[in-house]
């Protein structure tokens, strides 16, 4: 049985009184890119462990602000905010990848002749602003191009238009080329009427941009809690059994992706919906579930090691960071916490 959408903010039972209560920022409103902590408190696996979790949807802000100042314990995330926060001097700290692979893509239609990022010279590529761009100025560096945002270039290779998260404002009568996560703005572009067989889809990784997306972060204030909100547990170990609920959600549902999309419908509300022929809300998120899933099932995932990032990987984000100039050093060894992890999961994380 779906609980209601006002559950999304707490279920307030006698029960859940004596549960820790634990505030857990999305990155975006609820949708099934966010399937398995939906799952895991509507299944109950996060009061398995003790804790009464409120999901808080932001929409269009950085999570990070609302964590660092006390308005959420934990947060939902992008590698490349967290790092480049951390460079700002916020104290956020990396406990769990649970994506594993890039969704990151750039969509043209084939009849423009854009059949790779090679291909983007004298063209206007759509991007998106507030740190959200950073793969995609990756990619075009990778090919040697210059872009308008470029400081010193008078004569870019490639012009940059930003806009929101909706490809209809500019796609494709404004930009030739614009960006696309697999799970919901490339089906947007598909209820524009532009199906498959008509774009070209250039997939980030496929390109060796693999810059990281959905993690759980805290604070050093969270994990450094001897007694958090009076319960008698540290942060760590809070932290920890998060963590440990949460891949349990994600794995529920992976395994289970149409019971999943209609737990999903029930909180996600007018954010369910894609665009023009995808409009349908089941339509949509069944999209979005089936997408989100291969991002998850990836890498360390498919080794049993579900939420471990792996540290060759987080190098290789740091890297591409530095050579965009968005890092000028490697972030402290701080920023991120294997031993939540490790608690999380009874393993031990790799050291190299």
């Amino acid at each position: 049985m779906a609980l209601a959408p006002t559950t999304l903010l707490g279920m307030g039972s006698q029960a859940q009184s004596r549960l820790v209560d634990v505030k857990l920022q999305l990155k975006w409103f609820p949708q099934a890119q966010f399937a398995g902590y939906l799952i895991a408190k509507e299944k109950g696996f996060y009061e398995a462990e003790g804790l009464n979790v409120e999901l808080l949807p932001i929409g269009d802000q950085s999570p990070i602000q609302t964590v660092v100042v006390g308005g959420a314990d934990f947060g939902n995330t992008w590698i490349t905010d967290l790092l480049t926060a951390r460079a700002q001097g916020l104290p956020v700290v990396h406990i769990a990848q649970i994506s594993q692979k890039s969704g990151y893509a750039m969509v043209s239609l084939k009849s423009s002749g854009i059949k790779s990022p090679a291909d983007f010279k004298g063209k206007k590529v759509g991007i998106w602003p507030s740190g959200n761009e950073y793969p995609a100025l990756a990619l075009m560096k990778a090919f040697n191009l210059t872009t308008s945002l470029d400081t010193g270039v008078t004569n870019p290779d490639v012009e940059l238009i930003t806009y929101g998260f909706d490809p209809a404002l500019v796609f494709p009568d404004k930009v030739d080329v614009a960006s696309a996560m697999l799970y919901n703005e490339l089906n947007q572009i598909v209820g524009l009427g532009y199906p498959l067989s008509e774009l070209n889809v250039m997939h980030l990784p496929d390109y060796g941009i693999n810059l990281l997306e959905d993690l759980l972060f805290t604070t050093e204030r969270v994990l450094n809690e001897s007694n958090f909100k009076g319960s008698g547990q540290s942060g760590k170990a809070i932290a920890a059994k998060l963590v440990k609920a949460s891949i349990q959600g994600w794995d529920y549902a992976v395994a289970n992706p149409e019971e999943t999309v209609q737990v999903v419908l029930t909180f996600c509300g007018a954010t369910c919906k894609g665009s023009g022929s995808e409009a349908d809300p089941l339509k949509h998120q069944t999209w979005q579930m089936a997408e989100i899933a291969k991002l998850y099932q990836a890498g360390p995932t498919l080794e049993g090691n579900a939420g471990l990032l792996v540290p060759s990987v987080y190098r290789a984000n740091v890297e591409t960071l530095k050579s965009l100039g968005i890092l000028s050093a490697d972030p402290p060894a701080a920023v991120v916490d294997y031993s939540v992890w490790e608690m999380a999961t009874g393993k031990s994380a790799p050291t190299g």
